[in-house]
């Protein structure tokens, strides 16, 4: 069983609320209270508020145990909504997410993050999709794989984009005039998970991403943990291995520079299981097909994770793991290995701790953007910073996106 669920100071609980209406239906609140494992006060509180800013609306009544008739009560109409944008190398997903997390649209774009006007690109894929949004738009969230000083900046150094102090938010926020907030896209994704995945039923937890890269995503205490300067959760880049092999990052013996998709191919080339033109994909068929040199590759590199993630978990002492992402598809071959590297590097009173892998789509990135701005106003240690304050403002004051044709 899990600790506390979702405590009353938790900063995502008003958000988990809404998450919740939209997931289950109109809810009494009592029933709200105890599937969220929170005090019933704090639901009151939070309803009360919403009810008077028109977020959610009474609906029917249905018997109690109590006696008197319980009052439903459900996701207003037009409560609002947010666009959640996916930032890759070579492609772009845009989402539009209603308040209550659900993706009402989705579009695939092809993309070159390491061109001269990139972010002038992405302006013009924007404008189509906010040209098509209606009701009460609360605001955009970008998620990126690179460092984010403060979801407030929107400053972004993302070295395998080639971008170095790159102005994403201020010039989105100007192109636009909405908020935006910007963030690490496993940050991101912890935030999504939290709301709308296994997370909602704990109060700390590890998000993993297994892909091109490793990253990691921190719930502490119901909070997503950045660190001091956004950098909280690159174990990709937890030093593993001495003399170990060159990491895109300019270090040696990184765990990405071991585990990651290039390390794969790299390896399964010498071993000379796959030929220079192919890549991962051809190695996951030959371990899907019984090559036991391509399976030795996987169960290596899920030991070495496993163990990576033993020490952080030491480190965090959270409550499960969630290993996601698109490498997930090849976790057949990873476990072997990773449940025996995950296990024996912990302490022997935490040997049973929990992991959990989600099957995987690239909307869940975008939607982890989205998820940004949608739980901005109700962010009282302020990490979305003056941009979560105008989030709030929209939300209470029902702002339209105006003006914006493609």
């Amino acid at each position: 069983m899990p600790r506390t669920a979702l405590s009353s100071h938790g900063d995502l609980v008003p958000s988990a609320v809404l998450a919740l209406l939209g997931q289950r239906g109109a809810l009494s609140r009592a029933d709200i209270a105890r599937i969220l494992d929170v005090s019933p006060a704090t639901i009151t509180q939070v309803t009360k508020e919403f009810l008077a800013k028109g977020i959610i609306e009474e609906q029917a009544s249905v018997p109690s145990a109590g006696g008197r008739p319980a009052r439903l009560i459900g996701l207003a109409q037009d409560a609002g909504g947010a666009i959640g944008v996916k930032v890759a190398a070579q492609h772009v997903e845009i989402v539009t997410v209603a308040i209550d997390g659900e993706i009402t649209s989705a579009a695939h774009h092809p993309y070159d993050a390491t061109a001269d006007n990139a972010i002038e690109e992405l302006c013009t894929l924007l404008k189509t999709q906010l040209s098509q949004f209606t009701g009460k738009l609360l605001g955009i969230g970008i998620g990126i794989a690179g460092n984010v000083n403060s979801q407030e900046s929107g400053i972004v150094n993302a070295p395998t984009l080639g971008w170095k102090e790159a102005k994403l938010g201020p010039t989105l926020r100007n192109t636009f005039g909405v908020p935006v907030l910007v963030e690490n896209d496993v940050n991101a994704l912890a935030v999504a998970e939290r709301l709308y995945g296994t997370g909602q039923r704990y109060n700390s937890f590890l998000t993993v991403t297994i892909g091109r890269g490793i990253g990691c995503g921190m719930i502490v205490d119901g909070a997503l943990h950045r660190g001091a300067a956004g950098g909280a959760g690159e174990i990709g880049h937890l030093p593993t291995a001495i003399d170990g092999p060159l990491c895109d990052c300019g270090a040696y013996g990184c765990l990405e520079a071991l585990v990651g998709q290039k390390a794969f191919e790299q390896q399964a080339r010498q071993a000379g299981i796959i030929t220079p033109e192919q890549n991962i994909t051809d190695l996951l068929d030959q371990a899907s097909r019984g090559n036991t040199t391509a399976q030795d590759i996987y169960k290596k590199a899920g030991y070495t994770l496993g163990r990576a993630i033993a020490g952080v978990v030491h480190t965090i002492d959270p409550e499960i793991v969630v290993l996601l992402g698109e490498g997930i598809d090849a976790w057949e071959h990873w476990q072997p290995g990773f449940e025996r590297g995950f296990r024996s590097g912990q302490w022997a009173t935490r040997t049973n701790l929990p992991y959990v892998v989600e099957p995987w789509d690239d909307d869940k990135w975008a939607l982890g953007a989205a998820a940004l701005v949608l739980a901005a106003p109700f962010d009282s240690r302020n990490t979305s910073g003056g941009q979560g304050k105008l989030v709030r403002e929209r939300l209470n004051t029902g702002a339209t996106l105006a003006g914006v044709t493609p």
